[in-house]
């Protein structure tokens, strides 16, 4: 009986510890892969620019201030007019007056007691037009406008509003360019590229073309656009 125990106990053990073995084949079988990444990037140009015109005006009185503003409104829509630009592209987008007095920590020292500002938002899909017609902007200074950033940028900026209908092409391309560079990597290992084992899009990038200190993407009519996907393939 005992000879009988120790033979099936003998006989498990060696069951025990082929598949054991098999195991640790398979995973390092399944543990042989490979990660690489794939780019496309693709040089796109604005289709939509939005130029928002704030300017200030001012005076003693509300209606002095009033009347100062309403002279910049005019020379601005006809500097806009002047340059072939719809002014019915044109809206008034912000409003608002300062009473200088209305402020009790305030020094008013009677001097330009109201202030109006105001944002005349230009929307365009006319980018080279709009670029030179910003390039000109000095003969609002001439007309009188004094013209202000405080609240948004001072120039155009450039949107790119088509980004879905190249999505396809370029994940495309980058998958492409991931798999190249997966198949360089088997040959080097002296292996074979096998079933995918994972896949990571990766996000879409808009950025400047030019990449200058202090140049943001939305003040280059001109982008880039890019994407990095990240592949893990199998290895046969």
């Amino acid at each position: 009986m005992k000879i009988f125990s120790a033979l099936i106990l003998a006989v498990a053990t060696i069951v025990a510890a082929s598949l054991i073995g098999e195991g640790l084949t398979h995973l390092r079988i399944g543990d042989r892969y490979v990660t690489v990444k794939g780019l496309a990037e693709r040089e796109v140009e604005a289709d939509l620019a939005l130029w928002p015109l704030h300017f200030v005006a001012s005076g003693t009185t509300l209606q002095q201030a009033r009347e100062e503003a309403r002279a910049s409104r005019e020379a601005i829509l006809a500097f806009i007019e002047r340059h072939d630009i719809d002014t019915q592209q044109v809206e008034l987008q912000r409003l608002n007056v300062n009473d200088t007095a209305a402020n009790p920590y305030g020094n008013n020292d009677g001097e330009q007691r109201f202030i109006i500002n105001q944002t005349l938002m230009v929307r365009s899909t006319e980018i080279e037009q709009i670029r030179d017609t910003a390039q000109a902007v000095g003969e609002l200074l001439d007309a009188g406008v004094v013209l202000s950033s405080d609240y948004g940028p001072s120039g155009p900026i450039y949107l790119f509003n088509h980004l879905n209908e190249i999505k396809p092409a370029m994940i495309a391309e980058a998958t492409a360019a991931a798999r190249e560079s997966a198949e360089q990597f088997a040959r080097d290992a002296n292996a074979d590229i096998g079933t995918l084992r994972r896949a990571n899009q990766g996000v879409f990038e808009i950025r400047a073309r030019d990449q200058a200190a202090g140049t943001s993407e939305e003040q280059q009519p001109i982008k880039t656009v890019r994407v990095v996907t990240t592949i893990e393939y199998y290895l046969d």
